[in-house]
Order: C-alpha cells, then structure tokens, then sequence
C-alpha cells in the first residue's frame, strides 16, 4: 500500500464528545434553542464539502447512500461475500469516518489528502454487493464513476491543498495561480468587499481582458430581488486590464436551510440580543452579506454569559491558500460554570496582565474590552474539524474597538489530550509520566492566554478612509529601530488581507508566544489554581509542550512545495526554532536509534533556563513579531516568519530527515462522534453514539433524517456545476 501519511489506520482514535449532563440540564426552552441552530449549522457545514476538494460531494453522497441503506453491522457479511478481510472492512468503515469528520477527503489537521487503504476492486465489489446497489444500481453506478478515480488519486498535486501547481483547492478554480488572487483582493479591497464568503472562478479572456467571477455564499441568487447593500456590490466591474463579475448563489440550498433554521431557533432565544443576532445571520446566508454577519456579530458579543452558546458563519481561513476566505463552521455548546469561574478570573486581571506583554503600551488597544471567556461542552461542532479554543469574530474592525469572546471547548479538551505512555514520543522516559500527568492542567493555562490575551492583544495601526489615524504619527517609535513608525493600514486594508498567506500561522505564533511568555506570571498560574512546586511542573509541561509540537509540526510540512499546510503546527516549529536558536542548552534535539532499530529522536528541556534564557528570547521573538503586524509591515513580518518557517537539512539539526522520522512514528489525530437532536412532541430528544467509526458513521446517516436525500442530491448538483472549474 501507499504511504501511511496518506491514509487512515485502522486503530485511530475516535471518542465520544460526551455533552449528556450538560444537555438534559437546559430547560426545553433551551434545549429548542439549541436544537434549532445546530440543525442551521449541520446544513450550512455540508457547504465543507465543496469547499474542500472537486470530488468530497460525491464521495459524501456515495458513503450516505451505501451506508444509511446498511448500518456497518449489517455491511459486514456483505463486505465478507465481496473478499473483503476484517482488517479491510475496518479500513473502510475508518475511511467513512473520517470523510464524515473531516467533512472531505482531506485532512483538516494538515490538509494532506486519506484514501482508502484496501485495494480499488475490493471497495467497488464491496458497493456492487450492496443493497444500495441493488435497489438502484444506476444511481451507484453513476456515483462510483463520479468519485472513484479521484479517491484514489495521489497525484503529486492531489496530495494536498495548495493554489495553482503546489495542490487541490475549490476556493479558486483550477486555472488560477497566485497573481490571480493578490489581483482579486486587490479588486476586493477597491470595492469594501470581504473575501470571507466568496470563491474566485477565472473565466474566458474579454477583449484582451482578464475575466473573472466572484461567487458569494447566498441563498438568493442572481435572477432574484436583492437587498440594497447586495446591490451595490453585485454587478459587472471594470478594474484596471481585467474585468470582474460579483454574483451571488454559491451553496444555495444548503444556505438556505441554514437560515430557515436559524428563523425557527428565534423563537426560543433568551433575550432580544440573540433574536437579532439570529435575524442577521440569516440575512447573511439569504443575501451573501459580511456587513450583515458583522452586525450579527455585534449582537453577538453583547450577548454576556448565556446558557447556550452559538457562532455560526464563514469563519476560519486556514485552508484557503491564500489566506482570506472563511470555511463554514457553525458550533453549539453548553457552559461548563466550574471551568469558565476560572476564565472568569482570567478575564479580570487581563488589565493588569496586557502591561507586562513586551511592546509599547502605543502598540497595545486603547482599552480593553472585556469579553465574554466560557468553557463549554459542545453540542455541535459542523465543519472540517474541532478546536480546543476559539476567539471571534476574526473581524479586525470588530475585535480592535467593539470586542470578541473566548471560548475554550472543555469536552474537547477532555479527550482530545489523553495520553498513552506507550504512544508518547520523543521525549525522554524520565519526561513522561510528567507530560501524562501535567498535559491537561497545562495546556488549559496555554490555552486561556493564547485566547483572550493572545489574540485579544495587539494594536494594528489604522489611517482610514477619511485620513484619521488611530495613533499620533508624530510620536510613536519603532520599538526595534527607535524611528518613527511609518507604515500602517489604509482604509479597507485588513491583518488577513495584508498579510495574506502567512497571517493565520503568524498570528496563531504571536498567540502561542504570549501563552509561553505570560505562563511564567504567577498571578497566571494561581488563578487556575496552581501554587508552588505544582505551579513550576504546570510551566515545565507547557514549554515542553510546544518544544515537542514544534517538532511533530514536521509532518505538516511539504518538501516537494517547500509549503506549510497547518498554520499551528507552522507556529509552533518557528517556535522551537527561535528555542533553539537561543542557546545555552535550552532545548536539545538529537537524533537516535529506538528498541525496534528503526530512526528515532529525543527532544529535551532544561527547565532551569526556561526563565533565563528562554524567556528573553520569547520576548524579543514576540515583541518582533507584534512590531511588524501593527505597523503593516508585510516585508519584515514576511521575512521573519519565512525565515523561521524553513525548513532544510542543514547542521545540526537536519530537519528534513527528522521529518521522516517523526512521519515514521507518527500518531494520527483523533476523531469525534458527536450527538444528533431531534424533536420528539414537544420535547428535544438527545441522540448519542459510541466512540467508534460505526458510532461516527451512525451518527451522520441519522443527522438529516427529514431531507437527507433531497440534501445530497442538492450537493452533488452544485458539485456538478462546479465540475468544469477544476480542470
């Protein structure tokens, strides 16, 4: 078979999100509210799939059909009469889990593509076999013609997500490159239009003109009446020597459950800020607006404390290759009090903690403003993947004068991170008992600071469209060069589209910097409750952390493209090698043999020069690298970044055969079976699985019990429209 990296084995880990408790504790009211937006956000999430890769749709509605038709119980005997042995059974029920989880057929921790790991001819006569097929063998047919060949596929360019010869990406259409896309935010920008909800299709040159179409996410289309704000920005557009159609329809009818969902979860709400914030989001979706999801996210963070917690949108960049278009995410989730008492307490001494951040108090926000920072159990988590914490809105005008919230998902934290010695590497055997013991402690300390003061921190220098500047000019210096600062943001100009293709992984660097920087406070640490020689083991376990991430973060790196394909891991290499470039001992990474004879490493850290020699370099690292993001200074951020980022073969540390060891030993990521709702009488009724790929593949053939085949045949007719963009 290929190589491992490229598909799923058969003992990944798949646990149960378990959000029981916390669910049954909300009133009906609640539990209705709840109900009624993750439906929004499992329709709106299917939207991943065409955002992922040209043949995710069909192979989605393949495995639904297939699989909604025979539960893996009773696939099993059929899988046996088709040749296929238990170990390739269970590779396919794995690969159907993992589609499921990822939302496509690429990674969404990586971004590198799976396929199958038993043979072509076996999951075809595995599907002949079916009772799919023998009730509709043309449709199954048809279906496996469709997506075959491309699940299959590792042709150099299909192993990963990347614009134009570097990989496979559906936000763009296969005949676009780079130039294509900083022309694009160029139009963009000129007419205050977000590249959050859109997709770019290069289309037939026009009288020597380029020509291309930007696509809105919107459940009106084109043909339609439009709003007025729709109107102004929809149309034909002359730019320079090319031409620009904005339209609007992209994902029509999954937009349009979503909203429909979002209209029926009003009558549950719990205050008038979630009604109009509920009424903007389906504005958003209807008409393909940013300015009404902004507004939507206004009311938002308004909304203090509530029970129930949801965002739902075009919210996350990471996968576009370019760096500005959001992939749909919608989650619910429930307050865990205990743990947000803790980020609670967080949240009030960030006042007295931003000061101590290392840059000007000129490069800090005016004020704080206070957010909203919960644990939550989630319910619904819809897109390509789950993260341990979140800040949003990732609107920079938002976030800079009017506020965010954090959320730190605790049930995710809960199994996400759960350790077996056995399975624990590179690390040396003294470390490891630690790291099982202090993992879970620690990395709720990263990931509280990393959130709120993390994200939550920095000033961009802004010059508006009305020539104001948010800073005095005349007096604010460079920390690094003592001059005056003289580059900062115009007018539209966002962090996302200044810096484009390395603003996620900088950005979630500058984070993970302040969680290490600011983990060594203990006012920090005896806020979540840890004192004296426990305190101490909290910031070991945490730096040692990141050291170790920094070096699995190989696996995410392409030698052929020289690229990055996930912005923390990035982050987190760049990080140990600003660790390891500052010397003294600190961090030390050797290359070694293990008990199977097989290539093997051992990273290590001298706890007792975290503070002297660690610490200052964090604090110029970072000071750097909040220096060049608040004046706009794409070239020396880019160069920094970049310069980090690499990765060679060089002494001593050989980082490009550390990268096959670390592929050779490599764990893959867990996945997560979450729970359905449904609405029994007048009640909510929670519907939970096991933690297993049949409990995952369960859970979605019973999620759209109502429309499930409408719903598919909706998708592959927007694939199939798609179909001649790709090639």
């Amino acid at each position: 078979m290929v190589d491992s990296q490229y598909y799923l084995p058969n003992d990944v880990g798949i646990s149960a999100l378990d959000c029981g408790e916390a669910f049954r504790l909300l009133s009906p009211h609640e539990q209705l509210y709840a109900h009624y937006v993750s439906r929004a956000a499992w329709y709106g999430g299917l939207a991943v799939l065409l955002q992922t890769s040209p043949e995710s749709p069909a192979i989605y509605v393949l495995l639904q059909r297939l699989l909604r038709r025979q539960a893996a119980a009773q696939l099993e005997p059929v899988a046996t009469a088709a040749g296929l042995t238990p170990e390739e059974f269970q590779a396919f029920l794995v690969y159907a889990a993992g589609v499921y989880a990822n939302m496509g057929n690429y990674k969404s921790f990586g971004d590198t593509k799976f396929i199958p790991n038993l043979p072509q001819e076996k999951l075809k006569a595995l599907v002949w076999q079916s009772q799919a097929f023998q009730d509709n063998p043309g449709e199954m047919e048809a279906l496996w013609a469709s997506c075959a060949g491309l699940m299959y596929s590792l042709e150099d360019k299909q192993k990963q997500l990347g614009l134009g010869d570097k990989g496979i990406t559906t936000y763009f259409s296969g005949n676009c490159c780079l130039e294509d896309a900083e022309l694009a935010q160029k139009f963009l920008d000129s007419k205050n239009l977000s590249a959050y909800n859109t997709r770019l299709f290069k289309r037939e040159e026009e009288g020597g003109k380029r020509h291309y179409e930007v696509r809105l996410a919107s459940a009106v289309k084109e043909e339609s009446a439009m709003d007025g704000e729709a109107e102004s920005q929809c149309g034909r557009f002359e730019f320079g020597e090319a031409v620009f159609e904005v339209r609007r329809g992209d994902y029509a009818p999954l937009m349009e459950k979503a909203a429909e969902n979002l209209e029926k979860a009003k009558a549950y709400v719990a205050n008038d800020n979630q009604r109009q914030m509920l009424e903007e989001y389906a504005r958003s979706f209807r008409f393909g607006s940013i300015d009404a999801h902004k507004e939507g996210s206004r009311y938002w963070i308004k909304d203090k404390g509530p029970i129930v917690e949801c965002y739902i949108g075009f919210i996350e960049s990471y996968r576009d290759p370019f760096g500005s278009r959001g992939e749909f995410e919608g989650f619910v989730a429930v307050v865990n009090k205990a743990m947000s008492a803790r980020f609670a307490r967080l949240v009030s001494s960030a006042e007295v903690l931003l000061p101590e951040l290392p840059w000007p108090a000129d490069f800090e926000k005016d004020r704080f403003l206070t957010p909203d920072f919960t644990s939550l159990d989630v319910l619904t988590f819809a897109g390509s993947g789950i993260p341990a914490g979140i800040n949003i809105p990732n609107y920079d005008d938002i976030r800079q004068t009017e506020g965010f919230k954090n959320v730190s998902l605790g049930n995710v934290l809960a199994v996400a991170y759960a350790t077996q010695k056995e399975k624990l590497t590179f690390l040396e055997e003294a470390d490891k008992d630690l790291y099982i013991k202090w993992k879970g402690p620690s990395f709720e300390v990263q990931v509280g600071l990393h959130e709120l003061l993390g994200h939550g921190s920095g000033k961009l220098f802004v010059k508006d469209e009305k020539g104001k500047f948010n800073f005095d000019q005349k007096s604010v210096r460079n920390p690094e060069t003592g001059e005056l600062v003289s580059s900062w943001y115009q007018g539209s100009e966002t962090w996302d589209s200044k810096f484009s293709t390395i603003a996620s992984s900088y950005e979630e660097c500058r984070a993970e910097c302040v969680g290490l920087y600011l983990c060594l406070n203990k006012q920090v640490l005896s806020i979540f409750g840890h004192e004296g020689e426990d305190a101490e083991e909290v910031v070991y376990v945490n730096w040692l952390t990141m050291v170790r991430a920094g070096l699995l973060g190989l696996e995410f790196y392409t030698p052929e493209s020289k690229s990055w394909r996930q912005a923390h891991m990035q982050a987190r290499f760049v990080i140990l090698r600003v660790l390891l470039e500052a010397g003294g001992g600190l961090v030390t990474l050797r290359h070694t043999t293990g008990a199977d004879g097989r290539p093997d490493a051992i990273i290590s850290l001298d706890r007792d020069k975290i503070r002297s020699v660690g610490q200052p370099a964090i604090e110029k690292f970072l000071r750097r690298l909040q220096v060049h993001k608040s004046t706009a200074d794409v070239e020396g951020g880019r160069a920094l970044y970049e310069g980090y980022s690499a990765v060679d073969d060089a002494e001593p540390h050989h980082f490009l055969q550390l990268r096959d060891t670390v592929l050779l030993r490599k764990e893959a990521r867990k996945m997560f079976v979450q729970a359905n709702t449904r609405v029994k009488g007048e009640a909510v009724e929670l519907l939970e699985y096991e933690g297993s790929a049949a409990g995952l593949i369960r859970s979605f053939t019973e999620r759209f019990p109502e429309d499930a085949e409408e719903v598919e045949s909706a998708l592959l007719e927007l694939s199939k429209r798609d179909a001649p963009c790709w090639c």
